[in-house]
């Protein structure tokens, strides 16, 4: 990270973060401005937190005091502070010391002493250790290495925040005091205990919003209709369980309650006695921030804003909704919207509908996040349509319709999402994404524990939909959606390609390999499931077609014998209304609803395998396909009853397939968790332990800081079958769960990145910080410099990345004397940009054996493409033959960062034959990216040719790999030609590019983004 003056006020130190109870605190300097603020803060502390800060009694701050600690100089002295309504709750700072413990007076002294205060009603949020990873990132900045922090053994808090870092420590105990030492390079404990806190965070943040106690819709109108009146009413007839207040300051001083809704109505949010947990707000946007205001001062939790006028109607727009950003966050609370459609969560303990959705959605398994609420409308809608009610195959768990998405965002739902046990699958609909590598990661995490499924709206115009300042994509769509699969999301064009998917994997286990069985009592309808098949790289058998007059037996038996079948992976069936003489069904049942019996009874002797129907005209088929499984009331025994004791009985579930809500546990016990469902019989990974945050409002245990590992228990949910009007829709989401289940299983053992002992990882960042001091002054802002040729080359090799010497030929006697000093034979090359790697231009000439062919090449060359200063000639060695490869390495603004790999020329220029991969890649991958090109063969020795060195590949590209992910600082490095022989490569040509690294990145502290 580029350092700025000393003494100039770091801004990009500032970060908002989410603590351990889900509200918000701002991180900052401390500046001399702040002298009050400390005084008071320190006030409030009682005598027993300064006791353990000072080691005596210490009950003011004198003067001098004040003075040295918002004095600093930013580089040897730092002092950070996190704010909650404008006040600090916690400051923390260090001061450079030497060996002797005593303040450095060298630059070169790499050690500091940290120390903490935390306000006592602040303690236990996890404020201390969010503070100590900024803190650590500041001083690893500023060229410190290790803190020490002496503690009286009493505090046992601060212990713990330091030893459950996850940082390399030594703990000595003398005179009285414990000293902790301890290395600030992040290792894999450290980094998996920042995350493991995040998510908790993150997740725990989301549930305070799908699970308020109490609600307030702000803006709610004295007549009926509009914007507030609506989403009240949204309110009460789903059913909420919790407590409702209507506010509007034009409601008359003598109107308790609001009619005919029959609610408290108030003038201003402060009349509300009780605590508010959620406000809906939806006044005009110039009202909004005296809104946000008073929210804060009552102390509510989070507000959903259903109010537009923000970014999405211009600059002005844009600058109003970052300044209600920043208001709403000094208060601590975290924001949906503005312009939201609103959110939901079916819980039956909550039943809450915050939205302008015209009626509740079912209660299910589904977890649904769009930016877009027309697009949100139209999901819901179908969802619906395709299985109503509670416990259908269509369910939602949860609905969030961000809008503007101003604060709360995909990766928190994803974040919360993880580990919520009444959630098996997750579809986002999603126009922007603003952090695309914790994106990456997070989306990788979570669909190793449950399908997540992607829609992208906005994929080729290269601008963000309005509203969403993001950085716009670059790269292809068709790579972005590469990069997706990659990290195991299931990625589709449409809607109803959403929906489909969606429905699969909420019903069925996941498919064991591509092997399908096809059967149905239509020819026709059977073989365009086989050739969809085929279309999406399946593999299936025969079709076994029924006779068109078939009963539901028929299918049952049918559908028994593939399903009992060892090379049957999956089945389709496919049915159209029954033909011929007689009734194949009783006069009381529809046939649609006995064909739906009918393969229910098979599908359920075979629970792991999926079952998908495809039906023509038979919407009562799929209807009752999607309903849940009736389940006759079972008749005790006669001495079963008798032993019944009077009273209630306790519900077995409820009609969303469910088990019941637990009674609360008594005081000062536990409560195990809710058991997760799943799908029957389907693979569940791991996930960390510890009761999760879910919609009901259980918790975690805050106490668990590090991320573990423990299987999930499968609970079984009503039998439901998929069932769509066309072959290709079934089938298409049938393939995507054939590829998710490959995916999952390669996921279980996922490769590594390997270390290699002769990286000089230090030496490259002091290369990489000199390069950027030298280039950047002159460059304009924002943008990346390339790297001097002989500078890019002694950067690569520091990562074992050796490019051939090229050696500059202005005139032919300087190219003589440079093929002397290679030997040859040798290439005289152009680097002008229009011919570079341009062979079939005549700017590349091969295999020159001596000087004479050399001074006659020179001329040709210069005599029929241009001047030697228009062409900038250059001579090189050559190299043994073999396959011309490129391998890059970017930065991209939609996708994160990316390794990309193809044949040099005509295959990845003309044919785009270009496979992508994230970085980090790990060896697993970057085997699969070579393989995956169309013209992968011409490596493995197609049609008689020798196969190259993989191997050596693989390694090359590791190695880039590695440099990228160590310094976000490299934005893009170019290697081609790669020559891959049948022994080794040669790196022909090379450049590099640096740009300073953005203020936040992926790697870095926590901290929420800002858009």
């Amino acid at each position: 990270m580029q350092k700025p003056p000393d003494h100039a006020y770091p801004t990009h130190w500032e970060a908002d973060v989410v603590l351990r109870d889900g509200g918000t605190a701002r991180i900052r300097p401390i500046t001399p401005d702040d002298a009050e603020r400390l005084v008071s803060f320190y006030e409030q502390v009682s005598d027993e937190s300064k006791y353990y800060r000072f080691f005596a009694p210490y009950p003011r701050l004198s003067d001098r005091d004040v003075h040295r600690f918002t004095h600093h100089d930013y580089v040897d002295r730092v002092g950070l502070a996190a704010l909650v309504g404008g006040e600090f709750i916690a400051t923390v700072r260090y001061d450079r010391i030497n060996d002797q413990g005593l303040p450095a007076k060298n630059p070169e002294d790499d050690q500091a002493e940290v120390a903490f205060l935390v306000q006592d009603a602040h303690q236990g949020r996890g404020v201390a250790s969010a503070l100590l990873e900024h803190i650590a990132a500041v001083a690893r900045e500023r060229g410190i290495r290790r803190f020490a922090a002496e503690v009286l053994p009493a505090n046992s808090k601060m212990i713990k925040v330091f030893t459950d870092a996850g940082y390399t420590q030594k703990r000595t105990f003398e005179d009285g005091v414990v000293r902790l030492e301890f290395d600030l390079e992040p290792t894999e404990q450290s980094m998996a205990v920042m995350r493991g806190r995040e998510q908790r965070a993150e997740a725990r943040s989301v549930q305070r919003l799908l699970a308020p106690g109490s609600v307030a819709v702000i803006g709610a109108g004295r007549a009926p209709g509009g914007v507030g009146r609506t989403a009240l009413r949204s309110l009460l007839d789903s059913g909420f369980t919790g407590r409702v207040h209507a506010v509007n300051h034009a409601f008359p001083e003598d109107m308790p309650r609001l009619h005919p809704e029959d609610v408290p109505a108030v003038r201003a949010l402060r009349e509300i006695p009780d605590p508010v947990d959620l406000a809906v707000i939806a006044v005009p946007a110039d009202h909004v921030p005296d809104v946000v205001r008073d929210c804060g001062e009552h102390g509510v939790q989070g507000v959903l804003i259903l109010s537009s006028g923000y970014a999405e109607a211009g600059q002005d727009g844009r600058e109003r909704q970052r300044a209600l950003l920043r208001q709403a966050r000094s208060y601590g609370m975290r924001l949906i919207g503005p312009n939201a459609f609103g959110l939901i969560n079916t819980a039956p303990d909550v039943r809450l509908n915050a939205s302008l959705a015209p009626q509740m959605p079912g209660a299910g398994h589904i977890g649904l996040f769009t930016q877009s609420g027309a697009i949100g409308i139209a999901l819901l809608s179908g969802l619906h349509a395709r299985g109503p009610g509670d416990g259908g195959i269509a369910g939602i768990s949860a609905f969030v319709s961000a809008g503007n998405r101003a604060d709360v965002s995909g990766n928190d739902l994803l974040q919360y999402w993880y580990d919520d046990p009444d959630t098996d699958v997750v579809i986002l609909y999603l126009e922007s994404i603003g952090n695309p590598r914790k994106f990456a990661r997070l989306a990788r995490r979570t669909a190793a524990v449950k399908p997540v499924v992607v829609a992208r709206g906005a994929r080729h115009n290269g601008t963000a939909p309005p509203g969403h300042a993001v950085p716009t994509v670059r790269v292809p769509d068709s790579t972005v959606a590469a990069l997706m699969r990659q990290a195991g999301v299931i990625r589709v064009d449409t809607v109803t390609e959403l929906i489909d998917a969606g429905l699969l994997l909420a019903s069925q286990p996941l498919p064991a390999g591509p092997r399908i069985a096809i059967l149905g009592n239509s020819e026709s309808l059977a073989l365009l499931a086989y050739d969809a098949c085929l279309t999406e790289g399946l593999r299936p058998q025969r079709p076994h077609v029924l006779p068109s007059a078939a009963t539901p037996d028929d299918f049952r038996a049918a559908l028994a014998e593939a399903l009992a079948g060892d090379g049957c992976d999956a089945v389709v069936v496919t049915a159209i209304p029954w033909v011929g003489e007689g009734a194949a069904v009783s006069p009381a049942d529809s046939e649609g609803a006995a064909l739906a019996a009918a393969l229910r009874t098979a599908a359920a002797a075979h629970p792991e395998k999926p079952v998908t129907v495809v039906h023509l005209a038979m919407d009562d088929l799929a209807e009752t396909l999607a309903a849940p499984e009736p389940t006759p009331e079972p008749t005790p025994e006669p001495e079963q009853a008798s032993a019944q004791p009077p009273g209630p009985v306790a519900p077995a579930g409820d009609e969303a397939g469910r088990p019941p809500t637990p009674a609360p546990a008594p005081a000062g016990t536990s409560q195990a968790p809710h058991v997760p469902h799943s799908p029957p019989n389907r693979p569940r990974p791991l996930i960390p332990p510890g009761p999760p945050p879910t919609l009901s409002g259980r918790q975690q245990d805050p106490a668990r800081d590090a991320e573990a590992n423990t299987p999930r228990r499968p609970r079984r949910a009503p039998l439901r079958i998929p069932a769509y009007p066309a072959a290709e829709r079934a089938v298409r989401s049938l393939a995507e769960a054939v590829r998710y289940a490959a995916w999952r299983r390669e996921a279980a053992e996922p490769g590594r990145v390997p270390e290699y002992d002769d990286i000089q990882e230090a030496a490259a960042g002091a290369d990489i910080e000199r390069l950027l001091g030298r280039l950047t002054p002159d460059a304009p802002t924002g943008r990346s410099v390339p790297v001097p040729p002989q500078d890019a080359e002694a950067l690569l090799a520091r990562y074992g990345i050796h490019t051939r010497p090229v050696l500059p030929a202005p005139d032919p006697d300087t190219a003589v004397r440079a093929a002397a000093r290679l030997g040859y034979p040798v290439a005289l090359k152009t680097t002008a940009p229009h011919l570079r790697h341009r062979a079939d231009l005549g700017g590349v000439r091969l295999d020159i054996a001596g000087e004479a062919e050399l001074r006659r090449t020179y001329s040709e060359l210069t005599d029929f493409l241009g001047s030697a200063e228009e062409l900038r000639p250059v001579v090189q060695s050559m190299v043994p033959r073999g396959v011309d490869t490129v391998i890059r390495a970017a930065i991209d603004p939609a996708a994160g960062a990316v390794l990309s790999f193809g044949l040099a020329g005509a295959p990845s220029q003309l044919l785009g034959d270009i496979a992508h991969r994230l970085i980090p890649a790990t060896d697993r991958e970057v085997t699969e990216q070579i393989r995956s090109i169309r013209a992968a063969p011409l490596l493995f020795g197609w049609r008689g040719s020798q196969p190259v060195d993989t191997a050596a590949l693989s390694e090359l590209l590791l190695r880039v790999s590695r440099l990228v992910d160590d310094h976000p600082e490299v934005v893009g490095v170019d290697l081609e030609p790669v020559v891959v022989a049948a022994h080794g490569l040669s790196v022909l040509g090379a450049t590099v590019r640096l740009a300073p690294a953005p203020a936040t990145t992926d790697l870095g502290p926590r901290r929420l983004p800002v858009y």
